[in-house]
């Protein structure tokens, strides 16, 4: 038998707000396409004030929209975004979060991207350069919500110093590429 337990975030954690985000991937994944299209012109309006879950469903909507270098673009934009929010986390379960958010949104892209390595570096490239230029104005502790510390610790010191978040982003960014480097040397022979 199982039941849900609810915990209540302490300290900082409990001033991060996700019910938005919660409610806005819900429309971009709602059945009703009229629904799904108001959304995603939402979220387009300002992509960089979502929480990368938001993105992963963005890309999501855009698949099924038929849309696939756009999904492709924000579903790696999404995984830029959340790996540099787990970067910054001081606890680094919360790090789980992205192989979920992966593992629920990235089969359709990623199968459709990895068919010419033309398509994934475009999407891959397009990812970061967006990052690179756009504003982060979201809450970026929503990860540490998905961390042990969410429901073991006192919801204190959940992020480093933003003093190291510019050099933080800047290695995810350039980590991100050189995985890309090396997939594709091992799927293509190429880089």
């Amino acid at each position: 038998m199982s039941r849900t337990i609810v915990v209540a975030p302490r300290g900082e954690l409990a001033a991060v707000d996700t019910s938005a985000a919660v409610r806005l991937m819900g429309r971009l994944l709602d059945p009703d396409l009229a629904v799904r299209d108001t959304a995603r012109a939402a979220v387009l309006v300002a992509p960089h004030r979502q929480m990368p879950p938001v993105l992963f469903a963005l890309s999501e909507n855009l698949v099924a929209h038929g849309a696939m270098p756009e999904a492709a673009r924000w579903f790696y934009a999404a995984q830029l975004r959340a790996r540099y929010d787990a970067c910054r986390c001081t606890d680094t379960t919360a790090a789980q979060a992205l192989a979920v958010l992966r593992d629920r949104f990235g089969g359709p892209v990623n199968r459709w991207a990895f068919a010419d390595p033309a398509r994934v570096r475009r999407a891959a490239v397009r990812a970061v350069a967006w990052d690179r230029t756009a504003p982060h104005e979201y809450d970026h502790r929503w990860i540490a919500l998905h961390g042990m510390r969410a429901f073991t610790g006192d919801g204190t010191g959940v992020s480093t110093p933003a003093s190291e978040w510019p050099a933080v982003a800047a290695r995810v960014r350039a980590d991100h590429l050189r995985g890309l480097r090396e997939v594709l040397a091992e799927q293509f022979g190429r880089r």
